[in-house]
């Protein structure tokens, strides 16, 4: 009986080391599992996770490595897909199929916009394209969806020139796919890099604020990166396309655009076009505004998957536009004829550091002519007409490493951009009737970018820590040099080192809020225009601006600050930033005399001691239940020349948002209803004659319904209460500086078809 007990006694024992081993090792198995969408079955990267002590990111195959923990749940975290948790026995079902797949938090309501706020992770924000923003012709006007950027308007129709947070042109770093760039022909800048942007296959727009986004080149203000779509790879050979459809009453704007693509398991390969043309509009009082404008694009795309690592991407671009009114300056744009292409070749890996290896080029290509020939002048004391053209190529490649939980890109890039133009003043009445005067605007300049830079991403603890650097080498030169531009530039070839750093530290702080902070120190160089441009009215007054070659970098000193909440149905960021910039660069008259009679002076390009721009960013998302959300959004931006002790000028005022949307009949019908008001900007700089703005409330709807997969149908509404108003940034019209008035009531609708 003894040894019975015994023996009952050593088998419980041996029963419970075995079964102490067995959760051992469970408690120390290694699972693996991706992470996909729902919907379109696609990686999702960079998800953050901690799981216990255990913290990282999804790779770039959204697959996530841990050691099993049967006392821990697995906390996961996306920028689009929002918060969640897995149970122990949930990331053991999820390792057994070896993936698991998530929804998109954001509802894409086609047709209708959708702002992504990159809450709890990051401090910058999307622009999800719908169909409704594919029509625009002008991919700077969408950018006006989120309050933090405004755009610098000459032409009602055309041209909307962004600016975030107060920093404007060459400050902000305007890209496509973190490459591809223009420049500006026109010295007025009726043709601004966004304006170059065909839409029809950009699925997002990244706006990147501050300095820190160094990967993508050096944007001292921010960066605008508008990202294509992925290539739409099938197992079977297919055909597929969309054409969409919109007529404005406000301005007669008819909008078309379309696309066909055809794919297979290796390739994906299509043609895209879009066309509009719109003709004066009148603003809330009735007032005939002229906004004449014609606007088209073709171009193609081809996707080829080489083999299982290797993608070919292959894109060109023809743009042009026709008849373009700008009644804010002294000429109108005749032809604006633009070639942009593209190349990338990614090489994926598999079981190593190196995890991605992506190179591409680039070239855009721009002929611009603007005269008067449209203007009926009584009596036309002179016929002027500026034929410019620029000229931007340049090549990126760049690496993607995974070191343990760390990720690393690191890479190279090289940027150049040209521009000629000479304007042509034949003299019809006066002295100098039947002669024909040539000024040289860009004197043939150049301006060539090679830099170095890498991006460092560790989760830390409850930290993630993040650093990036970069290195410009920037050389510049004016080719062909007038006589009255070396009178006062000794140099016209300059070389400058632009170094920038940037460093961020996040947490969560509980379960519902989270923090973020990111300093950074980053200097560019002049542009173009700043450096070369030689007695052109290119600035805010009719003063004639000459270019500086001597000017020193400009460099921004900045701190961005981000508190983020999010509970059950509400998300909640707040933001604050504070640049203080060093050798600002801004005009100051010169003793000089200028070359047109009429012009009041000449003022040439300078670099300040200190300025300073300061503000604030709110977002706030609320599902209210029954299918209804709200948002509300506002930014303010506050500017000051610390030297000469005034305003910054063109610095927008306080702009807040608010959004009330509802999807209804099982996801249909989207309906919405946007409320925007801008109070008046009192703060302006007396020394570049610049008027202040009153304050102004809008008011939107619009309804859509998805008859079937296919075909859907949208009507709106814009401006409803008729206001009579105008935009801060608004350049003014004539002498008597006439404000450049919006449109008033607009009544659209819009047709959107897509196959299979």
């Amino acid at each position: 009986m003894k040894t019975y007990i015994i023996s009952i006694q050593k088998l419980g024992l041996l029963i419970w080391l075995a079964c102490l081993f067995a959760v051992t090792a469970m408690a120390q198995q290694q699972v693996r599992f991706q992470v996909m969408d729902q919907i379109n079955k696609e990686p999702i990267i960079g998800l953050t996770y901690h799981y216990g002590f255990q913290k990282g990111i999804s790779d770039d195959q959204g697959f996530i490595n841990l050691s099993y923990d049967a006392k821990e749940n697995l906390h996961l975290s996306h920028i689009l897909y929002g918060k969640w948790q897995l149970s122990p026995s949930e990331v053991l079902e999820a390792a057994s199929k070896n993936r698991i797949y998530r929804k998109e938090q954001i509802i894409n309501l086609q047709p209708i916009s959708v702002i992504s706020l990159k809450m709890m992770d990051e401090k910058d924000e999307k622009i999800l394209i719908s169909d409704q923003e594919r029509l625009h012709h002008d991919a700077g006007a969408i950018l006006n969806l989120n309050p933090v950027v405004n755009g610098i308007r000459k032409s009602g129709a055309f041209a909307f020139d962004p600016v975030m947070r107060g920093f404007k042109y060459e400050q902000l770093n305007i890209v496509i796919d973190g490459l591809q760039s223009a420049n500006a022909a026109c010295p007025n800048r009726m043709d601004p890099p966004t304006s170059q942007v065909a839409l029809n296959r950009i699925k997002q727009v990244e706006i990147l604020k501050g300095p820190h986004a160094l990967r993508y080149g050096i944007g001292l203000g921010g960066t605008i990166n508008f990202i294509q779509e992925d290539p739409h790879f099938s197992m079977e050979r297919g055909v597929y396309g969309r054409y969409s459809s919109m007529y404005e009453s406000n301005g007669n704007i008819f909008r078309n655009e379309g696309r066909v693509g055809f794919n297979g398991e290796n390739h994906d390969i299509g043609i895209m076009g879009s066309w509009s043309q719109g003709t004066d509009y009148v603003d809330g009082d009735g007032n005939v505004v002229p906004a004449n404008f014609r606007r088209g694009t073709v171009g193609m795309y081809a996707d080829f998957k080489l083999s299982h690592h290797d993608l070919l991407q292959v894109t060109v671009n023809r743009n042009f536009a026709r008849d373009v009114d700008f009644p804010t300056l002294g000429m109108d744009l005749r032809t604006d004829d633009t070639w942009m292409g593209s190349v990338r070749h990614t090489r994926n890996f598999q079981g190593r550091n190196l995890q991605k290896w992506t190179t591409s080029g680039y070239f855009t290509l721009v002929d611009h002519l603007m005269d008067n020939g449209l203007r009926d002048i009584q009596p036309r004391m002179m016929n002027a007409r500026t034929p410019a053209n620029t000229q931007n190529l340049g090549a990126r490649t760049e690496g993607v490493w995974h070191l343990g939980n760390a990720k690393l890109y690191a890479g190279a890039d090289f940027r150049s951009e040209a521009a000629q133009g000479i304007r042509e003043r034949e003299f019809l009445m006066g002295p100098n009737a039947g002669r024909t005067l040539f000024d040289n605007a860009w004197q043939d300049s150049r301006i060539n970018k090679t830099g170095v830079f890498a991006t460092y991403q560790l989760p830390v603890g409850a930290y993630v820590f993040s650093l990036a650097g970069r290195m410009d080498v920037n050389q510049a030169l004016a080719q062909d040099n007038e006589p009255e531009f070396e009178q006062i530039n000794e140099k016209t070839e300059v070389t400058q080192l632009n170094p920038g750093i940037s460093a961020g530290l996040k947490r969560d702080l509980g379960q519902h809020f989270n923090l973020g902070l990111w300093l950074a120190r980053v200097q560019r160089s002049g542009s173009i225009t700043e450096r070369f441009i030689n007695y052109f009215p290119v600035g805010l007054d009719p003063y004639e601006m000459v270019g500086n070659a001597a000017l020193r970098p400009e460099t921004n000193n900045q701190v961005d600050l981000v508190l983020g909440f999010t509970k059950s149905r509400i998300q909640v960021e707040w933001s604050v930033f504070a640049a203080y910039l060093t050798d600002y660069i801004t005009a100051e008259r010169i003793d000089v005399a200028p070359r047109i009679p009429s012009s009041p002076g000449v003022r040439q390009f300078i670099n300040v001691d200190e300025a300073l721009k300061t503000g604030f960013e709110m977002a706030v998302s609320h599902e209210l239940g029954l299918g209804v959300r709200q948002q509300v959004m506002m930014a303010y931006t506050y500017g000051k020349n610390l030297t000469a002790n005034e305003a910054l000028p063109e610095i927008a005022p306080l702009d807040i948002r608010y959004s009330l949307m509802g999807s209804h009949l099982n996801n249909r019908l989207h309906t919405a209803l946007r409320l925007r008001h801008v109070i008046a900007q009192n703060r302006i700089s007396e020394s570049f004659s610049e008027m202040a703005t009153p304050r102004f409330t809008l008011l939107d709807i619009d309804a859509s319904y998805a008859l079937n997969p296919q075909i859907s149908f949208k009507l709106g509404a814009q401006n409803l209460l008729n206001e009579s108003y105008y935009e801060h940034l608004n350049r003014p019209i004539g002498p008597d500086r006439v404000p450049l008035f919006a449109p008033g009531r607009n009544f659209f609708a819009m047709i959107s078809v897509k196959f299979p």
